[in-house]
């Protein structure tokens, strides 16, 4: 119903009657809870099968261990998808009654889950609110919440850490979206770690990959709106909210381990002109004495972009790896997942062609076509012509690998071995040393198809949750929702179901693809991401701008993901889109050095911001930031152990170590790196000072 008198409250929301199943053969083990829920026919279904209320659903609560449990609402007649990302569970419960963090009781009238802390007697978890529902196309579930402090959910970018509640509803759905308002951007993250008045802290995931959004309420309280799936949470009991990650990697999978150079400072650009100008910026890192391990090649070094070939202007890029790898730096190369159908002689397509790799419609042998960055063979492209126009009239068609198949992560391997070791002329062979996937949400320069999608119903579900391109529908720079994909079993998925799971199902493989080439544990790096992405790659934060705003966001979004298990994140120093400026690039470089994955990087079109594109002084301000990073290297790349080992973050919010401060609570323009190491950098435009809190403990000045 409608309350037109307050302006705060959304334009619709619930009268009470909503939710409508009963609880009956509640049973309650030493390992668990179920029951049957069933609709009241009494309450009128209404509506399409795709949104009309399932008749019978069961809930089944297991108490995994003293600090996990999990609870699962779904339709035991009827198969539906689940998600297929496999989490570390015991195979038997571990908890002891007397040694629970937790007790549960299951609600009726109307129905809900409630979850206590025992030691404190405090609810986290109260689902026994009117708002339940569960339909084929629609699933709606609340709670009340302990306090208003929470965080998490991704991914998208946040002005402060601490989520707002004041009746805002954000949108989760992988995208190629640059960092903005509001905006569903490239990973999927469905967890929240929530402080309760006690300082006691406890994390909570949704294990569903299908469209969703979650509304903050001020009550306070969460209400979950997802497109498809089950309703599948696991809550972790802390208490401390260090503890909270610990036990939530422990879940999904611990933060993977880089090797020590990957902690360098490394520098890429969109827009290099040719190998000599890599050649070129890596000798004058070296005149100008700024520490420089990582060089990268965005998809300049492709021909027309095409995976896995070479540009003739980059023709001497493979003797510059071999170059400076014996000078002791390393080499990173970019990969996009879309595969060109329109070259005449691709080994890259004719062999996913032969191996059955490529996304098809439903039951079809037609492939989905899309465009992406390849090029049209033989055609010069005009870049003064709009960007529509140059899609239409000069981009290749696209087909878009399955990664879920085991045919296709033998393809990409052998293909991505086919760069190091060229198997036609060894002369061409890019040694590469790590490996950065980009475009993989997936993205498309079409929305869904080259001639649009054929079901309506699934790019434009009942209910489109509130994304960024809601009136676009969910197929809006990706690809259509009818995709047809398939578990290495071969059993058959939607993309509709999928979706989230693209960028997650290319990290594993690209990842034991490079080991087992370069015999080295390597790094991957990934723009999509998926609850345990972590064990196999890092995260940079995406397109972002160069503009003062963005600082303190990078922040926030660093300390968001070591949440989501991520250690290894940063965002691009000074800027990706638009001409940094010097204050701003200058001030980027000193926080930059504090990023865990240090990587200056900027987009085609805007001038250089590397530390030797200005002047004598900002090179002494890079190297000066620099080599304090450095220094401190045996200490982070301890931390990046330990979080590897134990599941601790890397980049720590200050309420982890001083929970008891409530201050810090609040505080997201400062970090520290793991217990010991506070980081107060310069936001602002003409600072000439910094407001830092300091909380109660013994602090020493690093630089005395």
């Amino acid at each position: 119903q409608e309350d037109t008198a307050n302006p705060r409250v959304p334009h619709c929301y619930y009268n009470g009657s909503a939710n409508a199943y009963s609880v009956a053969d509640v049973k309650y083990s030493p390992w668990g809870v179920t029951a049957n829920l069933t609709f009241a026919e009494s309450a009128g279904r209404g509506g399409e099968k795709s949104t009309s209320p399932i008749g019978s659903l069961r809930l089944e609560v297991k108490y995994h261990d003293n600090h996990l449990l999990q609870f699962k609402i779904y339709d035991y007649a009827n198969k539906r998808y689940e998600v297929p990302v496999p989490l570390n569970l015991p195979e038997s419960p571990e908890s002891a009654a007397e040694k629970r963090l937790y007790d549960v009781a299951v609600q009726s009238e109307p129905f809900g889950v409630q979850v206590r802390r025992r030691s404190t007697g405090t609810v986290i978890w109260d689902s026994q609110l009117p708002t339940f529902t569960f339909s084929d196309m629609f699933i709606q579930i609340s709670t009340r919440l302990p306090s208003q402090y929470v965080y998490g959910f991704g991914e998208t970018e946040h002005t402060m850490f601490r989520r707002d509640m004041n009746w805002h509803t954000w949108g989760m759905f992988t995208r190629d979206q640059p960092p903005g308002y509001k905006m569903n951007s490239y990973g999927f993250q469905p967890f929240y770690m929530g402080l309760e008045e006690d300082g006691n802290a406890h994390g909570v995931l949704l294990l569903n990959s299908n469209a969703m959004d979650v509304t903050f309420q001020p009550t306070p309280a969460l209400t979950y709106r997802t497109t498809g799936g089950i309703l599948d949470f696991y809550l972790v009991l802390g208490p401390t909210p260090e503890l909270v990650v610990q036990e939530y990697t422990a879940l999904v999978g611990r933060p993977v381990m880089p090797p020590y150079w990957a902690l360098g400072f490394q520098l890429c650009r969109y827009g290099y002109e040719n190998d000599t100008e890599i050649a070129k910026l890596v000798e004058d890192m070296k005149a100008a004495r700024i520490p420089h391990d990582v060089q990268y090649a965005d998809i300049d070094y492709m021909e027309r972009q095409l995976d896995f070939t070479l540009n003739p202007r980059f023709a001497g890029l493979p003797a510059l790896i071999n170059k400076i790898r014996e000078e002791g730096m390393r080499f990173i190369l970019i990969l996009d997942p879309a595969i060109s159908g329109n070259e005449t002689d691709y080994p890259a397509f004719t062999r996913g062609l032969e191996k059955d790799v490529f996304i098809k419609w439903p039951n079809s042998e037609d492939i989905i076509y899309a465009k992406v960055w390849p090029d049209l063979p033989n055609v010069v492209v005009n870049d003064s012509l709009d960007w529509d126009t140059q899609v239409e009239l000069y981009r290749a068609y696209v087909a878009f690998p399955d990664f879920f198949r085991n045919s296709t992560t033998e393809w990409w391997a052998r293909e991505i071995a086919e760069v190091y070791d060229n198997p036609r002329d060894a002369s061409r062979s890019l040694k590469f040393d790590g490996l950065w996937i980009d475009m993989n949400e997936p993205s498309s320069f079409v929305h869904g198809a080259v001639g649009g999608c054929r079901n309506r119903e699934l790019n434009f579900p009942p209910y489109v949750p509130q994304l960024g391109s809601r009136s676009e529908g969910l197929s809006f720079k990706t690809l259509c929702m009818e995709g047809q994909q398939y578990l290495p079993d071969g059993s058959p998925l939607r993309h509709y179901d999928v979706h989230n799971l693209y960028g997650w199902s290319q990290t594993k493989p690209t990842l034991e693809a490079l080991r087992n080439l370069t015999e080295e544990r390597g790094i991957v790096v990934t723009r999509s991401t998926y609850p345990s992405s972590g064990k196999w790659s890092g995260h940079w934060l995406g397109d972002n701008t160069a503009a003062w705003h963005q600082l303190d966001k990078s922040i926030i979004g660093m300390m968001e993901f070591s949440l989501f298990g991520i250690s290894y994140t940063g965002a691009d120093i000074c800027g990706f889109f638009g001409d940094s400026e010097y204050e701003l690039c200058a001030r980027w470089m000193t926080l930059g050095a504090f990023y865990p994955y240090s990587r200056n990087h900027n987009g085609k079109g805007s001038k250089r911001q590397d530390p030797v594109a200005w002047n004598s002084t900002f090179e002494e301000i890079s190297r000066k930031a620099l080599n304090i990073r450095y220094t401190l290297l045996p200490y982070l790349y301890t931390l990046m152990y330990e979080a590897n080992a134990r599941g601790s973050t890397v980049v720590r919010p200050l309420l982890h170590e001083f929970v008891e401060d409530r201050t810090t609570w609040e505080i997201y323009k400062q970090f520290l790196w793991g217990p010991a190491l506070l980081i107060s950098p310069v936001l602002e435009q003409g600072a000439a000072g910094v407001n830092a809190y300091l909380p109660d403990a013994r602090w020493y000045d690093y630089h005395t």
